[in-house]
Order: structure tokens, then C-alpha cells, then sequence
């Protein structure tokens, strides 16, 4: 069990908070990570492995004009993604996350190992942030989850 999750999990139910996760590049796995904790379901409400445009359009109700416009992998559509969990499902926190775990797909202003996370909470703004990660697909996808997880608990505290 990775001590991240399980300390998401103990703020979570502390805080009496319902958590929703909106993965992309990450396939679940920030879910995955979450629900290896006993007494996860007190405070995971689900998650949506949004991986296709398509997903993100017409399950998160993210405007296909965004990701025309910025691309998948950017602050504008982790916020929206996000916001979208959040105002779509009954939970108190959402995390959002969409990057190229490669090994194909980057580009020079976006290469292999950009990932974006968003964090969306009620009564406060929404947050973001941008991380590049090394190595191969499996290492990035991993790398994420781990930062998402403590993309939580730094903004939480």
C-alpha cells in the first residue's frame, strides 16, 4: 500500500470529504492506489478513466472547443475536467489529470512526460500544476498517480 493513498484516505474520512478522481494518462491508477486502502468506500465516491477526447467530451462535459483550442494535455482542460467532477457528482474534491506517458505522442512544446493535474474543491479555487517526468511509459504513469496523491495532501493541509 503506498503511504500517499492511505493518508488521502484517513484525511478523506477525517474530513468527512468525498473524493472523485478524473484520470486520463494515468488509466486508473490513481484509483487503483486508493482503493488497496481498507475503508477506502467511506471516502472514494469513484473515479472516470476519461481517456479518449471523446471520454472527456461527452462524460465530463468538457467543451471539445477547449481541447481544440489547447489540446488535452493542458491547465485549461485538467480545470475543466475537474470542475466538471465536481459539479456533475456528489463529492467534495476532485482531482483531474491528463499528460503523455509516451512512448509517442509528444511533441517539442509538449514532450513525453508532460502531465497537468487539477484539484477542484468546494467553496475554494481551483489549483493546477504542470510536471515533466523521465523515463519510460510505466514510470510516468506512476510518477503521476504518486504526484497526484500528493497534489492532495499539499493542498489540503
Amino acid at each position: 500500500m503506498l503511504p500517499e493513498a492511505d493518508r488521502v484516505v484517513s484525511w478523506a474520512i477525517k474530513h468527512k470529504t468525498q473524493l472523485g478522481i478524473a484520470e486520463s494518462c494515468t488509466g486508473g491508477q490513481v484509483t487503483a492506489f486508493l482503493t488497496q486502502v481498507p475503508g477506502c468506500s467511506q471516502a472514494l465516491w469513484g473515479s472516470l478513466v476519461v481517456y479518449s477526447n471523446q471520454a472527456k467530451t461527452e462524460l465530463l462535459k468538457v467543451p471539445q472547443s477547449l481541447i481544440q483550442e489547447h489540446g488535452a494535455v493542458s491547465e485549461e482542460v485538467v480545470h475543466s475536467m475537474a470542475n466538471q467532477m465536481l459539479s456533475l457528482f456528489p463529492i467534495d474534491l476532485a482531482v483531474a489529470i491528463s499528460g503523455i506517458a509516451g512512448p509517442s505522442g509528444g511533441s517539442t512544446q509538449k514532450p513525453v512526460g508532460t502531465v497537468w493535474f487539477a484539484l477542484a474543491m468546494k467553496g475554494r479555487e481551483t489549483v493546477s500544476a504542470r510536471q515533466l517526468f523521465q523515463g519510460n511509459r510505466e514510470q510516468i504513469i506512476h510518477q503521476s498517480a504518486v504526484f497526484a496523491l500528493r497534489f492532495i495532501l499539499e493542498r489540503t493541509s
